[in-house]
């Protein structure tokens, strides 16, 4: 059989899907940026806005696998050409997570200082951590809602209108950021802190108002029910998700204990850790942009049986994930001495992050390749494997790792160890795991 893709159409989905990706955990880098700049001292703030990001992003990375479980069931079924099977089965996804996103804000908004007590943050961070988590939860219905009308475009096989949604957020959050943070003379009073995360919830509205505009101009699916009794693939939808929701929980739960221990070793280190873990993230979602290439086509290839072309796919946004991955670390290798002082001007957190951040920088070749076949897998709605892997690599290797180094007195190099052995584990299981598919796949 001819391979059916090329690569212009990998690239086609995986450029914009990396800008797309970037857009969340963007907004919350750019918060943490500008308020450590803040005058005075701005460790307790850096640390507490840098938990809540890293928070929100974990949160949503979670509940956004409706995303994923969308895009793989709209690529499946454009694989097998019974796109307006699914007609009625849009806007129900949508409003339930419009629906999942105001429980979620319900939920934990007035548990937010107990939340972050879990996570050992205390005092002052506390208090900064959940008056800002307060307001920016408000704008998870938004987020979720964006984010299904994404997948939806995703599984049609087109990233470059959600690109243009999260490229506008992400720049109205920008020019906000600096206007209500550090306010204007005369016109706007400065909101400090509260003014990122006012900042924040304007994005989310762009991004979604324009998501809706593309769908309605660019598609032939709406928002609007139809349909009142389930759709017969929102239970494939819901269990997809379901599944994807836990596999997601196991990450959090990776994430959770890196700040607890973080939080232990002292209010420097959980400020370093913070900068760490939020520009690890938004490395992730950068390199994630070929993981959701593969997601799109890698689901539309499955539907349609094509061993060869999955072969091409896997091979080509691998080497393009760990390319990428690879000039960032080399960029960040060159701007070492520098990158600390973007975030904060204390001596002691910059030394504990110029003492850590080339663990994080070492890790990303690896984690390019664990993120596209994570992707590919995702498109094939292979859901309750991918969720048994991570759970057993978090209980297996991320946890006892950490633990081990921790009592050997290893600090933060012990939580970022753990998590290079976790990244290992998911690329080379799933490496070995594709390649037994596809072969069973010729043999069919």
């Amino acid at each position: 059989m001819a391979i059916q893709i090329n690569t212009s159409q990998i690239l086609k989905l995986a450029i914009p899907a990396i800008i797309a990706g970037i857009a969340e955990p963007l907004i919350s880098i750019t918060d943490l940026a500008i308020i450590g700049k803040m005058d005075g001292d701005t460790t307790n703030a850096l640390a507490a806005i840098g938990l809540v990001g890293t928070f929100l992003s974990a949160i949503i990375w979670t509940l956004a696998q409706t995303k994923t479980s969308i895009s793989s069931i709209v690529s499946n079924t454009l694989g097998a050409n019974q796109l307006e099977k699914i007609n009625d089965l849009i806007p129900q996804v949508v409003w339930l997570n419009i629906v999942l996103g105001t429980c979620i804000y319900l939920v934990t908004a007035p548990m937010a200082s107990y939340i972050f007590t879990l996570y050992k943050a205390q005092d002052e961070v506390l208090s900064i951590a959940s008056s800002y988590y307060q307001i920016r939860a408000i704008g998870f219905p938004m987020t979720l809602c964006a984010f299904a009308i994404f997948g939806i475009f995703r599984g049609l096989q087109n990233t470059s209108w959600a690109m243009i949604a999260s490229l506008s957020g992400a720049v109205v959050n920008i020019g906000l950021n600096f206007i209500l943070v550090y306010g204007i003379k005369g016109f706007v009073p400065a909101y400090g802190i509260m003014g990122a995360a006012y900042a924040s919830l304007a994005a989310q509205l762009v991004m979604l108002l324009i998501a809706i505009f593309f769908l309605y101009k660019k598609t032939v699916f709406s928002m609007k029910l139809t349909l009142w009794q389930p759709h017969e693939k929102l239970k494939k939808h819901i269990g997809l998700t379901a599944n994807f929701f836990l596999r997601t929980v196991a990450i959090n739960v990776a994430i959770y204990f890196s700040y607890r221990f973080a939080n232990s070793y002292g209010v420097e280190e959980a400020a370093a850790h913070a900068v760490l873990m939020n520009v690890w993230l938004f490395f992730s979602f950068l390199v994630d942009g070929f993981a959701n290439a593969g997601n799109a086509i890698g689901g539309k290839l499955f539907g349609s049986k094509d061993a060869d072309s999955l072969k091409y796919l896997a091979n080509k946004t691998s080497l393009y994930g760990v390319v990428m991955a690879a000039i960032l670390a080399v960029i960040c290798t060159i701007l070492y001495p520098y990158l600390g002082t973007r975030f904060t001007d204390d001596p002691e957190v910059l030394e504990i992050i110029a003492n850590s951040f080339w663990i994080v920088l070492l890790m990303q070749p690896i984690n390019a390749v664990a993120f596209v076949y994570d992707g590919i897998f995702k498109g094939w709605g292979e859901a309750s494997y991918l969720r048994n892997l991570l759970w057993l690599l978090t209980a297996l290797v991320f946890l006892p790792v950490l633990f081990i180094l921790d009592y050997f007195n290893d600090n933060l190099h012990a939580v970022w160890f753990a998590f290079f052995a976790w990244m290992i584990g998911r690329a080379t299981v799933l490496y070995f795991k594709f390649k037994s598919k596809v072969a069973a796949m010729v043999i069919e």
